[in-house]
């Protein structure tokens, strides 16, 4: 049996995961359950993990394996028995699945230093119909290691919904003074904006709200192993 924190978490952790292709951060977590500190979720995490229910994954940051789900206790791995896994996205082995979307592949984006504002090309990438909202979308590469940690690494490729607006705490595509684009979580602070990084190596850049246009917003990522 799992507790009302426990229960609360894991279908936080789910929907996430669903809805964004990442598992959330532990802040994100710790915000959603009213929780006052970090150490609260790591104890909640450890607990679903010794009891089957969730498994970290080795040698990725913040991601996390659904084993079973909350409510039926039914491995999630029987349920999705022969499905395709296409980044942290689920897509039934069906005839709809394996319909796809194509892409536009517009260049590189940077997680690190900000690189050269993004150049269009004839490149294009496919994508499971599913894993795409409604409107607009497009891919870039990443180059760099700053979102490490959001479990965004050089040389995956990330989906961006086209938008000029995202909410606190969203990654976005950030085109800085015209000239300059990067992968950053964004805070608006009065008529400031932050863009962090998700690597201790790197500091957060707050800048003039003039001086930043929102490109796009992640909503998912593809990695080849």
């Amino acid at each position: 049996m799992l507790t009302k924190k426990q229960k609360e978490l894991l279908s936080y952790i789910q929907k996430f995961q669903s809805k964004n292709g990442v598992t959330p951060s532990y802040e994100e977590m710790k915000s959603a359950l009213n929780l006052k500190s970090k150490s609260g979720i790591h104890r909640l995490i450890l607990a679903l993990e010794e009891r089957g229910f969730v498994k970290r994954l080795a040698h990725k940051a913040r991601a996390l394996e659904i084993i079973k789900d909350g409510l039926s206790n039914i491995k999630v791995s029987e349920k999705i028995k022969n499905n395709l896994v296409v980044g942290n996205f689920i897509n039934n082995s069906n005839e709809d699945s394996h319909k796809l979307s194509t892409l536009p592949l517009l260049g590189k984006i940077a997680a690190g230093t900000p690189i050269e504002a993004i150049q269009q090309n004839d490149t294009s990438v496919d994508v499971p119909k599913e894993m795409m909202p409604i409107g607009e979308s497009y891919a870039l590469t990443v180059e760099g290691d700053s979102m490490i940690n959001e479990g965004i690494h050089n040389g995956d490729t990330v989906l961006i919904k086209k938008t000029n607006i995202a909410d606190n705490g969203e990654i976005v595509v950030a085109l800085i003074d015209d000239n300059e684009a990067t992968l950053k979580r964004i805070r608006k602070k009065g008529q400031s904006i932050a863009l962090e990084s998700a690597n201790p190596v790197y500091e957060t850049r707050i800048l003039s709200a003039h001086r930043v246009k929102i490109q796009g917003k992640l909503i998912g990522l593809l990695r080849k192993y």
